[in-house]
């Protein structure tokens, strides 16, 4: 990551567009605007799902008045305009960046023809880089083109370095053996409070309800049980070891992935209904963890990659209640380890809180850091 003295010392100037002003986009907005003088960044575009500002030079907005600057601009979003304006600005000496602090798929579909143009693309945004791999492709292709960046270090982990860690492995000439991990807040705070290792506790209906009370799942709570997130987790980390790059044509559902949406209830469309019979089914997880507390285990919902068996899968996985995945986590914190021929018989570890906007926006502006 650069120096403050690399940044203060930098002759490059920086022209960043900032697309979805959401949580993680509003925080990211804060953190730039508060970056201490001299900044070599410049923030010449906003967009949220409704309307858009520009202005090349820079906009002259504030912490304290970006939201209603946006809201009386009167301009709607326009990708395409907003790639035609971008590219316009890519010249020596002057990176133009798009920061994409959206969950959307038309935004993701984007970034080679941005990349093309020589805009860098920093993003938390999972989408393009755990779908088809021929989207992919099309970004790595548009990438080593023009030599414009793609990063996407808060993509897995919010701003845990678990990206930039597995990159220096494998630049370093390290071959990666297997990644195993917890890989999901939600699922993580879920089996935390559900499984301790002991008979009994609380029904899993209830933790559910509670995790979504606490904004730690999504409206749907589906969309989490389901697997997908970790899936497309998995993915992406994939895709940065060389002899997996190609191993999921269709991305993150080519994972091996256990839902634990019971059958009954995946066509339930309401979030609200999903939580009113959801307690159906606790006695389905009550015995799982029976089963696991007899052995002296508890249940994990973790994701695996084992380059050596060439096995990529997210499932509810029993530890003994000394690993690691039981004894270390609290809340919604994420853990990853890797095992490499450098790190065997104890793994690299990488721990800490891997959800939340003012995390995750530190990611995203850790890798601006790294094009200064």
């Amino acid at each position: 990551m650069a120096s403050v003295l690399n940044i203060a010392s930098t002759a490059k100037t920086f022209r960043i567009a900032v697309v979805g002003v959401g949580l993680v986009g509003g925080e990211f907005i804060r953190q730039l605007l508060a970056f201490p003088a001299p900044s070599p960044f410049r923030l010449v575009s906003l967009s949220s799902s409704k309307w858009t500002l520009f202005n090349p030079d820079g906009l002259s907005v504030s912490a304290s008045n970006w939201k209603d600057e946006l809201a009386s601009s009167g301009r709607k979003p326009d990708l395409q305009a907003l790639l035609r304006e971008l590219s316009a600005l890519v010249k020596p000496g002057q990176e133009v960046v798009l920061v994409d602090n959206t969950s959307s798929n038309d935004v993701a579909a984007l970034y080679p023809q941005f990349l093309k143009f020589g805009v860098n693309v920093i993003t938390p945004n999972k989408k393009a880089f755990s779908s088809e791999l021929s989207l992919y492709e099309q970004i790595l292709a548009a990438s080593l083109e023009s030599g414009a960046r793609f990063l996407n270090e808060a993509t897995v982990g919010a701003g845990l370095p678990v990206i930039s860690t597995l990159k220096d492995l494998v630049a370093t000439g390290d071959k990666v053996l297997k990644i195993e991990g917890v890989f999901s807040g939600t699922m993580s705070y879920i089996f935390n409070e559900f499984s301790t290792g002991k008979e009994g506790g609380p029904s899993f209906s209830s933790v559910v309800s509670v995790a979504r009370e606490k904004g730690y799942t999504e409206p749907h709570p589906a969309d989490d049980l389901n697997g997908a997130d970790v899936a497309r987790k998995l993915t992406i980390l994939s895709r940065f070891i060389p002899s997996l790059r190609s191993a999921l044509p269709n991305g993150y559902q080519s994972v091996s992935t256990k839902s634990l949406v019971p059958s009954e209830l995946q066509g339930i469309d309401s979030g609200d209904e999903f939580i009113k019979r959801l307690p159906e089914f606790d006695a389905l997880f009550d015995q799982m963890r029976a089963d696991a507390a007899q052995e002296s285990k508890v249940l994990r919902f973790a994701g695996v990659v084992d380059v050596q068996a060439g096995v990529i899968k997210a499932d509810l996985e029993k530890y003994p209640v000394t690993h690691p995945f039981a004894t270390a986590l609290g809340g919604s914190d994420n853990i990853v380890m890797f095992y490499t021929e450098r790190y065997g018989a104890r793994p690299l570890v990488v721990q800490g809180a891997g959800a939340g906007a003012a995390v995750t926006a530190m990611g995203v502006m850790s890798d601006l850091l790294k094009l200064v």
